[in-house]
This record gives C-alpha cells, sequence and structure tokens, in this order.
C-alpha cells in the first residue's frame, strides 16, 4: 500500500505541472511564426496569443523545451529581459 502512495500523490498534483491544449497548440503557433521570421516580441503580441493565454501563461511559453529548441536561447532570453523591462516600466 505505501508503494502506492507516491504514484497517487504525484496523480493528485499532476495538474500542477500539466501543459494545458491551449498552450500547446499557442507554441506550435508560436514556433510556426518564428520560422516565418517574425520575432518572439511581436508574437507574443498577437491578439491570437493574448486572447488565449494569461501573462503568466505566456512567459511559460519561453520556459518550454520545444520553443527554445526551435527559436534559439539567446532569442528567447533577449525576449524575457524585454518583457520584464516592459513591465517595471511605468
Amino acid at each position: 500500500m505505501a508503494d502506492g502512495a507516491p504514484g497517487f500523490l504525484r496523480g493528485i498534483f499532476s495538474f500542477l505541472f500539466a501543459r494545458s491544449a491551449v498552450e500547446d497548440r499557442v507554441a506550435t503557433y508560436l514556433i510556426r511564426e518564428h520560422k516565418r521570421g517574425r520575432s518572439l516580441e511581436e508574437i507574443l503580441d498577437d491578439a491570437y496569443v493574448k486572447n488565449r493565454l494569461t501573462p503568466p501563461q505566456r512567459d511559460r511559453l519561453l520556459d518550454r523545451e520545444d520553443v527554445i529548441h526551435a527559436v534559439g536561447q539567446h532569442d528567447v532570453e533577449e525576449t524575457r529581459r524585454s518583457l520584464e523591462a516592459g513591465r517595471t516600466t511605468p
């Protein structure tokens, strides 16, 4: 019975770490648009993205391995810095 406890607890709290289907679709959109030559900031500012994700969810997109791999660590870091600077500016 004790052997099942970790699996049980993992199942209960898995929703905290699960990606939603909406986040997956937006990540696919972001990767596709970036391959077409658009900047990450521009894509994150799209109505498509803003209407589907909260600001924290948009931030999490930049932590996804598939996004980092597709657009590059440098672009992700640059966008993250830019977004943080924009939030602190009144």
